[in-house]
């Protein structure tokens, strides 16, 4: 199935096939989410057939939006379709811009929007295993020591985010903290 996604080429924005967008390096939108519970965060391990960072664990969910898709509206559609998880509507945090070697020749040029959503204790989790192979709940500064001690583990993303994004992502937890 080829997927569309929105990328600027040649500073205008058109739809472009994903991998096409990957291997090329052209920037393209993107949705990341971060479920959050009393200072732990969600995170998920790729399934190991994706086309890169396949078995990498990263934020609680992350995609592209369809040509046209309002981003906040995609948050909520991909955390039913990797996580099963329903009824959250995530608040908007900020948009970042970044670029990362993803291997095998790949790159991530990503404007991302960036959403987190306060989840209960019971929240039910069904992760689509050909999206997911496990998810976990980690206490943000725990994931921030292990991403550093093993940042190899975690996709480029997620370590960007925390190394460059901590205070605009979680500065709620440092106010509270």
């Amino acid at each position: 199935m080829t997927v569309m996604i929105p990328a600027w080429v040649n500073g205008t924005l058109q739809p472009v096939e994903k991998l096409e967008a990957h291997q090329k390096g052209l920037k393209h939108k993107a949705v990341s989410v971060f479920v959050m519970n009393k200072g732990r965060v969600l995170i998920q391990q790729r399934a190991m057939h994706k086309y890169h960072t396949p078995g990498l664990w990263a934020n609680t969910c992350c995609t592209h939006p369809d040509w046209d898709e309002d981003p906040a509206d995609c948050a909520v559609r991909r955390l039913d379709e990797e996580l099963g998880i329903t009824g959250l509507y995530p608040c908007h945090r900020d948009q970042i811009e970044y670029r990362a070697d993803v291997g095998g020749g790949l790159t991530e040029h990503e404007v991302v929007e960036i959403y987190v959503a306060d989840a209960p204790g019971t929240l039910k989790i069904t992760p689509d295993p050909d999206e997911v192979i496990a998810t976990r709940w980690v206490d943000f500064y725990e994931l921030c020591a292990d991403v550093a001690r093993h940042p190899m583990q975690y996709t480029p993303w997620l370590r960007i985010y925390l190394q460059d994004h901590t205070a605009t992502i979680f500065g709620h937890l440092m106010r509270a903290g």
